[in-house]
């Protein structure tokens, strides 16, 4: 799995890292929102260099312009309800894009810090060598985004995925690495050290869902 680590270089990117992050600014919660759908643009961008382009020639209202254009079938499929910020951010960019979503979460059975990851719903169409997007802001133990995998693939053979994370864990990124097939690549912007005895990301910042729409009972 190739991974890209953009907040390795200096950018826009690690302003809107540093408010999600930042526990009297994320307190806000549509600023929060704001700034996952900010960087799932930039991830976006980024993602967007290492897609296949076709050459067509466009007419301006002064002439005729070679161009290029995105011929990949791409699939944006995010995780409820955590994603919605990044999926909107990425939605911006990849506007012809075809949608999915599934529900994933962690169900703990005998109440304590042991869990298993509980998928529900599931909405998408064909991926059949289609280019998917998996997009899951908290890249933490890594089971999630397992699980949804082994979800996806009932709808068919993806023609290569890339997942989209805002904040990851070198743990959830080791455990993944050895799952995802070899045309898979990882697109974060940021990687903290290290998981909590709760599977939780240490610093991170906390639960993205409940900072995006609300704590949840």
């Amino acid at each position: 799995m190739k991974i890209h680590h953009i907040a390795k270089e200096n950018s826009i990117l690690n302003k809107f890292l540093s408010e999600i992050r930042d526990v009297t600014i994320q307190k806000d919660a549509m600023r929060f929102r704001r700034n996952i759908e900010r960087i799932g643009e930039i991830l976006g961008y980024e993602l967007s260099k290492e897609l296949n382009y076709t050459s067509k020639e466009i007419t301006t209202p002064l002439g005729k312009k070679p161009t290029h254009s995105i011929n990949n079938e791409i699939v944006l499929c995010s995780i409820l309800r955590a994603g919605l910020p990044l999926h909107n951010g990425l939605l911006n960019y990849f506007d012809d894009s075809e949608n999915a979503f599934i529900s994933a979460y962690r169900h703990h059975p005998n109440n304590n810090e042991e869990f298993e990851i509980v998928v529900e719903y599931f909405a998408s169409p064909p991926i059949d060598n289609k280019t998917v997007l998996l997009i899951d802001p908290m890249l933490a133990t890594g089971k999630s985004l397992i699980s949804v995998y082994e979800a996806l693939k009932k709808h068919g053979t993806p023609k290569e995925i890339h997942i989209v994370s805002t904040i990851g864990s070198k743990d959830g990124i080791a455990y993944i690495s050895n799952y995802f097939p070899e045309n898979t690549s990882l697109w974060i912007a940021d990687i903290d050290a290290h998981l909590n005895e709760k599977g939780y990301i240490i610093p991170g910042l906390g639960d993205a869902g409940d900072l995006a729409f609300g704590e949840k009972m």
